[in-house]
């Protein structure tokens, strides 16, 4: 029997990073359907994407603008991209204007990077775009986002001047080795009872991104929305020379 190819093994990990979402959805008292997998394709080729796509799935996540703006173009249109972490606000313009099916990013940590999106958008014309406000839930300095004490005012700044946009939720990035520990969800879950408890807004209306390949379980377990995995689906990372954002 042929060894299995790396395209077939990253398959077999969807199949079984689905299966693990099931399982902690249902112990949350949710279904599966209710919870996102974004499978993040940071540093693996188009075609090992092209696979996992094959298999159905549509939620793909970037980190850097020019891996997405590279991508985007070469795979079907109706994959729904997400840009995740820390953007610079001189990558808006680039970010919007390569990707024509982005559908969210992930996330907004000021009101500066809210203001050029929110231009980039009105300046292609294309349909509003659903945004994340990310929360420093670790307080570490290295860590983009907003310290959860000025949530709300991003959130507000979102909603009420920039009309190009559409406020989807909250999320977070984690520890440093990308894990989280209970505390971290909890305070971001406590921002979204901050943030929904002030604009009016019904719980479920606001997304949770959060939780990783090493914590999705347990983020799911606490509430999370969308779970965005990368290693645990692709394998390790592959980095042949210096990415920049």
């Amino acid at each position: 029997m042929a060894a299995p190819t790396v395209e077939g093994a990253a398959v077999t990990a969807l199949r079984s990073v689905l299966h693990r979402v099931r399982q902690a959805a249902e112990r949350s008292g949710r279904t599966q359907e209710q919870i996102r997998v974004v499978a993040v394709s940071k540093t693996k080729p188009v075609s090992l994407i092209r696979q996992v796509y094959d298999a159905g799935h549509r939620s793909f996540g970037e980190n850097y603008v020019q891996e997405i703006v590279d991508k985007a173009p070469q795979l079907p249109e109706d994959i729904k991209w997400h840009f995740v972490g820390h953007l610079q606000s001189n990558k808006a313009k680039t970010l919007l204007g390569g990707v024509p099916n982005l559908d969210m990013v992930e996330g907004v940590g000021n009101e500066k990077i809210a203001n050029h999106l929110d231009k980039a958008v009105s300046n292609l014309g294309r349909k509003p775009l659903k945004v994340l406000v990310q929360v420093n839930t670790s307080g570490e300095e290295s860590k983009s986002g907003i310290d959860p004490s000025g949530c709300l005012g991003i959130v507000e700044h979102v909603r009420l001047r920039c009309p190009n946009l559409e406020f989807s939720g909250l999320m977070t990035i984690g520890m440093p080795d990308y894990t989280s520990t209970p505390e971290n969800f909890r305070t971001l879950l406590n921002c979204r009872a901050e943030v929904c408890k002030a604009l009016g807004m019904a719980e479920d209306q606001c997304e949770l991104s959060m939780g990783m390949s090493g914590d999705f379980e347990k983020a799911i377990e606490m509430g999370s929305t969308s779970v965005r995995i990368g290693s645990t689906i692709f394998g390790p990372r592959e980095y042949a020379k210096k990415q920049q954002n």
